[in-house]
């Protein structure tokens, strides 16, 4: 089967990298065109890119010539890692001029008609890229966001428990320096401390959360009536988000059923199927000093989010921790995964995968 050309804007920076990465013998896509900034354009991706992930770009990465921003772009499927700023107008542009362009920004993520989509959560948000198109008057184009690397284990875990009914919720995060970018803070910053406040990332706790568990109706998108009150600080750990959790549930479930619902939660076809999803996308860590960041951060490949310390909250009625890999399942990763559903979907116009083509799945799922 022949792969699909991509391109990724900010390939050079920390979250550039990371897809690049993570497309490495990706069965449907491949990476042809990288985009940087006017000071990179016109190298080698290898003389512009300060590697700072584990090994080494790949070659045939690493000999790709940088282009520059403003750039025309040829490849039909854009993975965005720009900065907001320069997200805002190109982004748009790309999805205007026929590219489908999945973004990890947050710049356009919260317009109305951008679905802000993980997979699992909230797949049938992809059906607001048919009301894009019809409103901006694009045929091939689209514009579609994943979330803030912090909400996701947040709504990874809350998903299989709105049946409850799902009323308040007070969220406390633990950061990976690694969610600030590169260089990010400085070793006098971090080095024996915690910042106890991420510049945005609390208002985005809310707002992103009521969308990504809201319902599309068939226009649009209904937001949760929830109530959110979140704290975000920064620590000393390189990868891997933590978020301790206190909801109110209306029904009152019991400890065991809660487990149960994690434990055999699994999204419809065809997710689960998809070449960068886990089977299971939860797990549930019995130690009662899990999830650690170090320890659990690369399950299933960073795709998973792990669950721990489930107990009585005697002001919510519960609480616990989950953990996502914030570079991959919280930014990259999602990206990619987001792009896999729009191809089965039939969202690509240029590409879309066979049945035959999951056979390949299984081999690039393996460690």
């Amino acid at each position: 089967m022949r792969k699909l050309d991509v391109a990724i804007l900010g390939a050079t920076g920390a979250v550039g990298q990371r897809f690049i990465q993570l497309l490495e013998n990706h069965p449907w896509f491949r990476v042809s065109e990288v985009i940087g900034s006017h000071r990179s354009a016109g190298k080698t991706y290898a003389e512009a890119a300060h590697w700072i992930l584990n090994d080494s770009p790949p070659a045939n990465i690493a000999a790709l010539t940088v282009k520059a921003l403003d750039d025309p772009v040829r490849s039909p499927l854009v993975f965005s890692a720009l900065p907001k700023e320069a997200a805002i107008t190109r982004e748009l542009d790309l999805a205007a001029a026929g590219h489908v362009v999945c973004t990890n920004a947050s710049a356009n993520r919260m317009l109305p008609d951008v679905p802000l989509l993980l997979p699992e959560v909230n797949g049938k948000h992809i059906g607001l890229v048919d009301i894009q198109r019809r409103k901006r008057g694009w045929t091939s184009g689209a514009l579609i966001a994943n979330s803030n690397c912090t909400v996701m284990p947040v709504v990874m875990s809350l998903k299989p428990l709105l049946k409850y009914g799902l009323r308040r919720l007070h969220l406390v995060s633990e950061q990976a320096i690694s969610g600030a970018g590169y260089p990010g803070l400085s070793s006098m910053d971090m080095i024996d401390n915690i910042i106890p406040y991420v510049p945005g990332d609390e208002q985005k706790m809310a707002k992103e959360s009521r969308k990504m568990l809201g319902y599309f109706n068939g226009e649009d998108i209904d937001t949760l009536d929830l109530v959110v009150s979140a704290t975000c600080t920064r620590v000393p750990v390189i990868d891997g988000h933590l978020v301790n959790i206190s909801a109110e549930l209306e029904e009152g479930p019991a400890l065991n059923s809660i487990l149960d619902d994690w434990r055999t939660w699994q999204a419809p076809d065809p997710i689960p199927s998809l070449p960068s999803a886990p089977a299971f996308p939860l797990q549930y860590l019995e130690q009662i000093d899990r999830p650690q960041p170090r320890r659990d951060r690369e399950a299933g490949r960073g795709m998973m989010t792990s669950i721990g310390r489930l107990r009585a909250c005697p002001i919510l009625g519960y609480k616990y921790a989950a953990l996502s890999h914030n570079t991959v399942r919280g930014a990259a990763g999602c990206s990619i995964m987001n792009a896999e559903l729009l191809a089965v979907s039939g969202y690509i116009e240029a590409f879309q995968p066979a049945e035959s083509a999951y056979a390949t799945v299984a081999n690039f799922r393996a460690p």
